[in-house]
């Protein structure tokens, strides 16, 4: 999930959560440091359950350890609750943020419901947050529609055997490196991306290098049904074809413009410099 999913914020803190057996759990120990303003929030939860007994016995039983993210980047279990639950442990820790907590709880914990329901809610909040970090609404636009095109591909490849995320990765990997000539990886060291994993490649692509990665995915997924492949490697061979003609074309109209349409340009830059990339990506999509 990406990060504007996995943190939310309370007045400026940060709570982690996760979307777990079809409902939003929160981290306790974030909630508990939002409401106490403790500097300590795990031993002050710990000394909580110990005082309150049968709050202590509630989160030992109702309350899950899921993985999630540390400060660090790595994954730990955590002990998390749902609204419930967080609303149970509100109930035992004294504070001024209590009520604001509990309309901002069931504001944040209803728009994922919402856009359960109504999916087009949830393409409306990611051009919101698109929009506010600086991009162009045809990159936006872009953008979204390569993300509905990679959800087609990936359902196919879970249909047809496909189910560890290394799995994923590599074919993912074949595609990109038929299209244009890089993995993932690779390419992010082209862009001088950083390496952590929640920087996401495709948010700094321009519109073509957009365009021909949906090229790839969306021809694979196409040979993938029309073929009807099964396992894996029925499925890689369909990847790597996919790309091969996402390949075939980015080279033909790379002759044609007489300019490389791997660009080295990231939207890691200056306001006034993303600005710029921007109408270069647009006039070079007219063109």
């Amino acid at each position: 999930m990406a990060e504007k999913d996995t943190l939310v914020v309370f007045q400026s803190k940060r709570i982690r959560r996760i979307w777990f057996k079809n409902e939003w759990y929160y981290s306790l120990i974030d909630v508990t440091g939002v409401l106490s303003g403790s500097v300590n929030p795990t031993d002050y939860l710990k000394k909580l359950r110990k005082r309150d007994i049968e709050l202590g016995s509630y989160i030992g039983t109702d309350c899950p350890h899921v993985e999630m993210l540390t400060e660090t980047g790595k994954k730990r279990n955590v002990l998390a609750g749902n609204t419930k639950d967080v609303f149970r442990l509100i109930q035992s820790i004294p504070s001024k943020n209590a009520e604001p907590f509990k309309r901002w709880l069931a504001k944040v914990g209803k728009e994922r419901i919402d856009e359960i329901e109504n999916p087009e809610l949830a393409q409306t909040r990611m051009k919101e947050i698109y929009s506010a970090k600086g991009y162009s609404k045809d990159w936006i636009d872009k953008r979204l529609r390569g993300m509905a095109i990679r959800q087609n591909l990936t359902d196919e490849w879970k249909e047809r055997g496909i189910e560890e995320q290394k799995d994923f990765a590599i074919l993912t990997a074949e595609i990109s490196k038929a299209t244009f000539g890089m993995t993932p990886s690779e390419y992010k060291i082209f862009k001088n991306l950083p390496k952590q994993s929640k920087v996401n490649l495709r948010d700094h692509m321009n519109d073509l290098e957009l365009i021909f990665t949906m090229l790839g995915e969306g021809v694979s997924t196409e040979i993938t049904r029309n073929e009807d492949a099964q396992g894996y490697s029925e499925v890689e061979g369909a990847a790597k074809r996919g790309g091969k003609v996402a390949g075939n074309a980015r080279k033909e109209a790379e002759k044609e413009l007489g300019r490389p349409l791997v660009s080295e340009e990231n939207y890691l830059s200056k306001p006034e410099k993303t600005k710029k990339l921007q109408d270069k990506s647009k006039k070079s999509s007219t063109k």
